[in-house]
């Protein structure tokens, strides 16, 4: 069975940098595109990033810009995402979970499989 957990969050000042991990188990990167997404209570859940390595695919949400990088390593079957120059607006939870995406990264949709959730909060 496909799982997911993710780690790494944490209380961060802002302009601060953190490191999220999402460890997949079941089934590897080759055949399964991962995604980060994140929620905050009342809004609408988001797409950060995804990748698809048989692809050789990345997408990125256009909010981005350059703040948040994706990583992955085969061997270890693990997706990062690399969080910089962090604001308050970035406090959410976040989330790994299987992915389709699109032509060329255009675009990433989330499947089926969740992990827990980290927590990222940016505070003074």
């Amino acid at each position: 069975q496909v799982q997911l957990v993710e780690s790494g969050g944490g209380v961060v000042q802002p302009g601060g940098s953190l490191r999220l991990s999402c460890v997949l188990s079941g089934q590897t990167l080759d055949l399964l595109p991962i995604g980060w997404f994140r929620e905050v209570p009342g809004k609408e859940r988001e797409v950060i990033s995804c990748i698809d390595r048989r692809a050789n695919n990345t997408h990125y949400a256009h909010w981005v810009q350059g703040r948040f990088t994706i990583s992955a390593d085969v061997t270890s079957n693990s997706v990062f995402l690399n969080l910089h120059r962090l604001t308050s607006e970035d406090t959410a939870m976040y989330f790994c979970a299987t992915a389709f995406v699109g032509l060329y990264g255009s675009s990433c949709i989330a499947g089926q499989y969740w992990g827990q959730g980290t927590q990222v909060t940016v505070s003074s």
